[in-house]
């Protein structure tokens, strides 16, 4: 019985030993072991409770800001009241009342020829195939130039839509000298811009022909050049078609509202800066720039690039810069469908920056020199 003891004893003893060396951890504390994982679980459950503050503030932000629009309308009108002298007196100034004439007669002349070429053109680009062109034009490149360039002038469509409508035909298979001339020559001298032309210049009627003539000239010198010395690595042909994955009548209001923002912004533009030329500018700056033939072309083909203005709406501005000849207006209606700042931009995504480069400066020198030669002739 005494023997056995011992043996019970580090039985005993084990627990003993593990009371003691309890005391040595860091973490032991009267509280049971089961509240150490416990502890780890409380930020995962506090986590989401820090989140929601931050989800909630844009909504307060964004009510707040609904909440101030009225207010900040209300005051609006009421400064508008307010400044109701002033404005009255600063419209009814001779040089705004110019200003605004020249201005409202520019967008009230131009704004349904702009509306009916765009969704003329959108209709061209959505509902006819570019097989069409591709089976329309000759094989043969150098005889598929003046075909194409032709064609531009029974396809009505600005040059917003004839840049996407050249990429579709390069893509294929259309010979990109082919292209590139129906490229210049559909928003040049289609029917829309030619009755345009003829409107704003009732007495000049020569005018329609020259733009006709010299429009299509550089279209067609311009292909033959690009098929005598363009390159393959020039030129990026588009990747995909313009109107990919959509339904006919989706992509045909869509084409139609873009184009009619995006070009009445530009015509709004347009209309604004030949107002400010007719009432601001002084009038002997205008006759002296007028009065040099050649800076007065070179002038309104730079201002044809810089307004950009859409080819359905460029001749009413033409008309209203009458200190400028007729060959110096000529040159601003045959630069600016061919070459402006949007169609660069558009050239350069669709083709390639290489590409429009090379391309722009030379339509632009090509449509000055042939511009010149064309008014020497015909005006």
């Amino acid at each position: 019985m005494g023997g056995k003891a011992p043996h019970t004893e580090p039985g005993g003893t084990a627990p003993v030993a593990l009371t003691k060396a309890a005391p040595n951890r860091p973490d032991a504390t009267p509280s049971p072991p089961d509240a150490t994982p416990a502890e780890p679980k409380a930020p995962h459950v506090e986590a989401p409770h820090v989140e929601a503050p931050h989800v909630e503030a844009p909504r307060a932000e964004d009510q707040a800001r609904h909440l101030n629009s009225p207010l900040l309308l209300t005051m609006l009108l009421l400064l508008v009241l307010l400044m109701q002298g002033p404005i009255r007196g600063l419209l009814a100034a001779p040089v705004m009342q110019s200003w605004m004439t020249v201005f409202v007669a520019v967008v009230v002349q131009a704004l349904p020829f702009l509306v009916l070429g765009v969704m003329l053109s959108a209709a061209i680009a959505v509902f006819v195939p570019a097989s069409f062109f591709a089976r329309a034009l000759p094989k043969r490149p150098g005889l598929a130039v003046p075909v194409a360039g032709v064609a531009g002038a029974v396809l009505p469509g600005c040059e917003c839509a004839s840049v996407p409508v050249a990429g579709a035909l390069v893509r294929r298979g259309v010979a990109p000298a082919a292209a590139l001339a129906f490229l210049l020559s559909a928003p040049a001298i289609n029917p829309i811009v030619l009755t345009a032309t003829a409107v704003a210049f009732p007495n000049n009627p020569e005018m329609v022909l020259a733009r006709f003539v010299a429009s299509l000239f550089v279209a067609c010198a311009m292909g033959w050049l690009w098929l005598r010395l363009g390159r393959a690595d020039w030129l990026r042909p588009p990747a995909r078609a313009s109107y990919e994955g959509q339904s006919k009548g989706a992509a045909f209001w869509g084409s139609v509202r873009h184009d009619v923002m995006h070009a009445g912004g530009f015509l709004v533009v347009g209309a604004m800066a030949a107002a400010t030329l007719k009432a601001v500018v002084p009038e002997e700056w205008l006759r002296a720039a007028a009065g040099n033939p050649f800076v007065s072309v070179l002038a309104l083909a730079v201002l044809a690039v810089l307004l950009s203005i859409c080819s359905e709406a460029d001749a009413f501005v033409a008309a209203s810069l009458s200190q400028f000849s007729l060959t110096a207006r000529l040159a601003f209606l045959v630069v600016g469908p061919m070459i402006d700042l949007k169609l660069f931009a558009m050239q350069a995504g669709t083709f390639g920056r290489g590409f429009a480069l090379r391309f722009a400066p030379a339509t632009f020198v090509l449509a000055v020199v042939v511009s010149v030669l064309t008014g020497a002739v015909l005006l």
